[in-house]
């Protein structure tokens, strides 16, 4: 079929291939843009061909291109969208016959979903318009976890011109089977389809464990929802990144001779006070809430959690207090504290010694006097030292990036092991379960054991991943330490941040840190 000619060649159509035959030499190449301008359907392949067939005398007849037909779909790579292409104006003269060929090449094509209605109008020759678009497929919502709120551990200090106060909410005690928190499972997703009508699976909603000790709650569906509910009444506890209950034993009165000295396994809150030479140790937190504070006590000793010491310590040099938590307390005198996160002190420091990763003394009237305090992080206070010059010790020791590390990659590699250690037991607890109804007692009681060592396990690797995060954190922290005197650092303060220090020979304050590596002082 002849598609064009002039006096120096004509245009071949045949099987969908263009091919040009040369009679006369010499037409401008340019020219040859116009004639290909107003043939839409003709697109130009070979242009060494058509250069040099130009430029010959009579030929025979050359390939240059193709012929398109009148309209035709391209289809996207990941079959979400399909494009009408049309090259042929006089198509568009005549809407059903267009529509009706159109049909056929959706048809043909195989695209039956999504299919848009064209307004002709908006159609421009040889420029794609979308012609289908598929359904996206919708993520599944992720889960939604919600947990009993815990009081904030802040103390507050009140003063009415009589009496100072060093108030917490600090024991938040429940009973057996209350709620403590729960989860909205994730969902499914909402499969989309493309073009061709396959289904595209949706992505599920994202799952996000429920993180609580197995030992002292437990988890039960009710009304589509995992619901976490305690085991036995006690003292609700955030430990490691766990929500617990501990056991609570309360302590109406004092700890001295009547008592004895205390061991236990759980919370302990004592509403007097631990008389001189005794001592107190607890897994969980301790709360001691005599006005009268401690004085001369030996040792009180919270494993895993926090100390609360509402009135405060005199040591007498014989009392230390430790923490695997927070320790706050009114005052201390002449006692030892360590506290593996912070050190909260509502009035004074005298002559003690402090030792924690934040040491945080009230801003407005709190006060360092003598002793030492040693910090990871941060040391705030209003004043250190005294008008008498008493040597009085703000150290901030942080930690060591190369052994922080190393203490990573250890806590890494132990969770990397213990996660397969847990894909296995997974595996094995499986395949039990297939079997569960044909289990002889000794293999059921197999197969509750592992369960119960899974359950451990899970535990063992959100603590695990927690210590790293604390780490990393600590790690991050390197180079942001800082002491802030907010009133009066007098002379005697001695202040040091890694190996940088100085002792301050004129009363001044402020926030003092490492500045290219030297202290600001």
């Amino acid at each position: 079929m002849r598609i064009f000619s002039n006096d120096y060649f004509e245009l071949i159509e045949e099987n969908g291939k263009v091919y040009i035959q040369n009679y006369k030499k010499g037409f401008p190449i340019k020219q040859f843009d116009e004639i290909l301008g107003s043939l839409t359907r003709m697109k130009l392949s070979n242009f060494s061909n058509l250069k040099k067939s130009l430029q010959e005398e009579a030929s025979n007849p050359v390939e240059i291109g193709y012929w398109l037909p009148p309209m035709e779909i391209e289809v996207s790579k990941d079959k979400m969208t399909a494009h009408l292409i049309v090259y042929e104006s006089t198509i568009l003269e005549n809407p059903s016959q267009f529509q009706k060929e159109l049909n056929d090449i959706l048809t043909q094509r195989q695209i039956v979903h999504g299919i848009k209605e064209l307004n002709l109008e908006s159609i421009t020759i040889g420029k794609p318009i979308v012609i289908a678009e598929g359904t996206e497929p919708i993520k599944g919502e992720d889960a939604q976890v919600t947990y009993i709120k815990i009081p904030e551990r802040k103390p507050v200090i009140r003063e009415d011109g009589k009496a100072d106060y060093f108030d917490m909410n600090f024991i938040f005690e429940i009973n057996e089977n209350d709620w403590l928190g729960e989860k909205i499972p994730a969902q499914p997703g909402i499969n989309g389809k493309n073009v061709y009508g396959e289904e595209i699976p949706a992505p599920p909603g994202k799952d996000i464990p429920l993180k609580y000790d197995r030992k002292s709650a437990y988890e039960v569906e009710e009304d589509g929802k995992i619901v976490i509910r305690a085991l036995n009444k006690g003292v609700v506890e955030e430990r490691q990144g766990l929500l617990m209950i501990n056991n609570h034993l309360p302590i109406d009165g004092d700890v001295g001779l009547e008592t004895g000295n205390l061991e236990f396994d759980g919370s302990i809150s004592i509403s007097g006070t631990v008389q001189k030479g005794f001592s107190v140790i607890a897994t969980g937190d301790i709360s001691i809430e005599g006005t009268e504070g401690v004085t001369g006590a030996k040792l009180i000793q919270s494993r895993e959690g926090d100390i609360y010491i509402k009135g405060g310590i005199f040591g007498l040099g014989q009392t230390t207090v430790k923490a695997g938590g927070n320790i706050y307390v009114k005052h201390v005198n002449e006692a030892n504290l360590y506290a593996k996160k912070n050190i909260v002190i509502g009035f004074y420091s005298l002559n003690s010694s402090l030792q924690a990763d934040s040491i945080l003394v009230d801003e407005r009237k709190g006060k360092i006097i003598g002793g030492k305090a040693i910090a990871r992080n941060t040391i705030v206070t209003a004043i250190s030292g005294n008008r008498m010059e008493r040597r009085t010790e703000l150290i901030i020791q942080s930690v060591n990036r190369q052994e922080g590390y190393k203490i990573i990659q250890e806590k890494a590699a132990l969770l990397k092991s213990t996660q397969e250690e847990m894909e296995k037991l997974s595996e094995k607890i499986e395949k039990l379960a297939a079997l569960k109804n044909r289990l002889t007692p000794a293999q059921a009681k197999v197969y509750k054991e592992m369960k119960e060592v899974l359950e451990d396990k899970k535990q063992q690797v959100i603590e695990l991943d927690n210590e790293i995060q604390e780490m990393i954190a600590a790690i991050k922290s390197i180079g942001k330490e800082e002491i802030i005197v907010k009133k009066e650092a007098y002379p005697g303060t001695y202040i040091q941040i890694g190996k940088q220090s100085s002792l301050i020979t004129k009363t001044t304050k402020g926030k003092f840190l490492l500045e290219f590596g030297e202290l600001n002082i």
